[in-house]
């Protein structure tokens, strides 16, 4: 019975994963765009650190031979950011195709829709993350352990956006108004997270206003493992660091299925 249970929660999670991909590869030109933007999002940085660099041999951490980490960590960061619209985008389109009521009720499991676009996305980015992960390790390189350590903490960053996804997705279905405002929110928290640019370079009254920014920590951690290449030494000299992106796992996922069910309970599916 366990096994059947099993079997059949994998196949559902497959079809969702495999119909997700098979619709975004008929559009592949808009696939591949939102791979190249990204691209032109870390240039400017690298452009103005650059001179910045000639003036002042470092920020922090940072100098003009350890940036590039910086800037491929924050092209992947972009890539998983998709998550977080991604399933607005496809709880909306279900919606208006009239099939999300279908696959939210049983034997559907609805906790299998949100692995299902969760896979989906993984696989779609995953040739130009891979390719950036790579080519990071190539220009600088780092030890076999710490390179694991951060495939590990990027798949945390995943379930993070993952969750943040979620609630988007089930306001997108059940109370629309609201996905502007939180799109805004998401902007603003992301502009403050240090995504592009040093800690270092901003005035102390914005700095006084990243460092309440849990974003910031998870981005944090993330690099200094990569130019530190000591997974005991960052996890001590970063504990809260370390404690933000690992409860963040936990917790963002449990807190965005909780909304979901509230929300979807209380207002279901509006705005057909």
């Amino acid at each position: 019975m366990i096994r059947k249970a099993i079997k059949r929660n994998i196949i559902q999670i497959f079809a969702i994963t495999e119909k997700n991909i098979k619709f975004s590869l008929r559009f592949k030109f808009n696939l591949i765009i939102s791979f190249i933007t990204p691209l032109v999002g870390i240039l400017m940085p690298l452009i103005l650190m650059g001179k910045l660099f000639q003036f002042n041999n470092h920020f922090g951490p940072w100098t003009a031979e350890n940036f590039i980490i910086y800037q491929f960590i924050a092209y992947n960061i972009n890539l998983l950011m998709k998550m977080i619209l991604e399933f607005p985008e496809l709880f909306q389109r279900e919606k208006y195709w009239e099939t999300l009521p279908a696959l939210i009720i049983a034997p559907f499991r609805r906790i299998n829709l949100l692995f299902g676009i969760f896979f989906s996305n993984l696989i779609l980015i995953s040739v130009p993350f891979i390719t950036f992960v790579f080519l990071g390790y190539l220009i600088y390189p780092i030890q076999f352990l710490t390179f694991l350590f951060i495939l590990g903490l990027y798949l945390l960053t995943a379930l993070i956006f993952s969750g943040i996804g979620i609630i988007f997705g089930v306001f997108a279905i059940s109370k629309e108004g609201l996905l502007g405002p939180l799109n805004f929110l998401t902007i603003f928290i992301f502009w403050f997270s240090c995504l592009s640019y040093p800690f270092y370079i901003f005035p102390e009254f914005l700095q006084n206003v990243i460092i309440l920014n849990p974003l910031y920590y998870i981005l944090e951690i993330l690099r200094v493992s990569w130019i530190e290449n000591n997974v005991i030494l960052s996890i001590t000299s970063h504990p809260f660091s370390f404690l933000i992106i690992t409860s963040g796992a936990i917790l963002v996922p449990l807190i965005a299925v909780y909304i979901f069910n509230k929300v979807y309970r209380k207002y279901g599916i509006v705005g057909y």
